[in-house]
């Protein structure tokens, strides 16, 4: 067997053995030399600098410097970096790209729970389910067997902001329930959206034509409050927003006005700021369903990060490419 190349963790030690359980660990040992209990979390310290000298596979996460040319210049073999999360932009440089060093997310298998979270709340949302949790639980009544008008998925309109990774899932999972899914999305053309089985919207239309919105864009300069006091007001009365993106998408003043009004309602596992403050009216307000950034992956679903990047690296020792390239011309599109 020939000798497995070099590879060095970089991110949040706390977090190497819930990304990379025992099982998914061995595998990836299978393919790479590195050593579980070697974290970099500061690329000057001396231990990190000698495996860094020789390391040709870099795996990161959460929690991992910045890579800027003091770091690649330490690192003369470099030739991967798998990131074991989504978004590289915390900590990836142009100088990546400019030295050829291959660049690898595990976004796609984050995209999962984060669809799925979606999928549950829209098909919750359809039938009141939370806000009638809330009736119950003020009344300690309940109205029993009878017709409850104006709740049900049949036919509901859902529209979905932005052809992510998350957005596309999104839209695959719609497909066997009977709603009718539309899109957004500035860099997607009629063709694509055919293919994506949906029709393509202005963002104007697609709010004022939607019982339930959301939000799978990417925070970008651009993208900063894409959903603001005018946008919201475009929505009709008793539309659903739902938000897994970034908090910043979505104008915060102006979505409280709404649910003030009782006009709208809003799920978000997303706020700006993050935590949110602890007077902030969104715990109160009835129409809103705050969860704490649960939609990614959490648990048992870390290990799919990690399988995804231990996958990367058994491409890579075989002399293929990585699947979930990162390119940097898409990354300021991206999340």
């Amino acid at each position: 067997m020939s000798q497995r190349p070099q590879a060095l963790f970089a991110m949040a030690a706390e977090n190497v053995p819930l990304v990379f359980p025992p099982e998914v660990l061995a595998r990836l040992r299978e393919s790479v030399d590195i050593d579980p209990a070697l974290v970099a979390r500061d690329f000057t310290d001396p231990g990190v600098l000698d495996v860094l000298a020789r390391t040709e596979i870099l795996v990161t996460g959460w929690g991992c410097p910045r890579l800027g040319s003091t770091v690649l210049d330490a690192a003369p073999r470099l030739r991967a970096v798998l990131h074991s999360a989504g978004s590289v932009k915390s900590f990836a440089t142009p100088g990546l790209w400019q030295r050829g060093i291959a660049v690898s997310s595990a976004a796609v298998a984050n995209a999962l729970p984060v669809a799925e979270y979606t999928l549950a709340m829209i098909l919750l949302a359809g039938k009141d389910v939370l806000a009638a949790r809330d009736r119950m639980r003020t009344s300690r009544t309940s109205s029993g067997w009878g017709i409850v008008p104006g709740i049900g998925n049949h036919g509901r309109r859902v529209g979905v902001i932005g052809a992510s990774r998350i957005g596309r899932r999104v839209l695959e999972l719609l497909r066997p329930f009977d709603l009718r899914p539309a899109l957004t999305d500035p860099y997607v053309d009629e063709a694509e959206a055919a293919a994506l089985g949906v029709p393509l919207l202005p963002l104007d239309d697609l709010l004022r034509t939607s019982d339930i919105v959301t939000v799978h864009a990417p925070e970008t300069p651009e993208t900063h409050h894409l959903i603001g006091r005018r946008e919201l007001a475009l929505m009709p009365d008793g539309a659903v927003l739902v938000n897994t993106a970034r908090g910043a998408l979505v104008d915060h003043d102006a979505l409280v006005t709404e649910l003030r009004a009782e006009r709208l309602t809003a799920i978000l596992d997303v706020t700006d700021p993050e935590p949110l403050p602890t007077d902030s009216p969104l715990y109160d307000l009835p129409g809103a369903f705050i969860t704490p950034h649960l939609a990614g992956s959490q648990g048992n679903e870390l290990a799919r990060l990690g399988l995804a990047v231990t996958e990367e690296a058994e491409r890579l020792v075989a002399g293929g490419k990585p699947a979930y390239g990162v390119e940097l011309a898409a990354l300021e599109r991206e999340a």
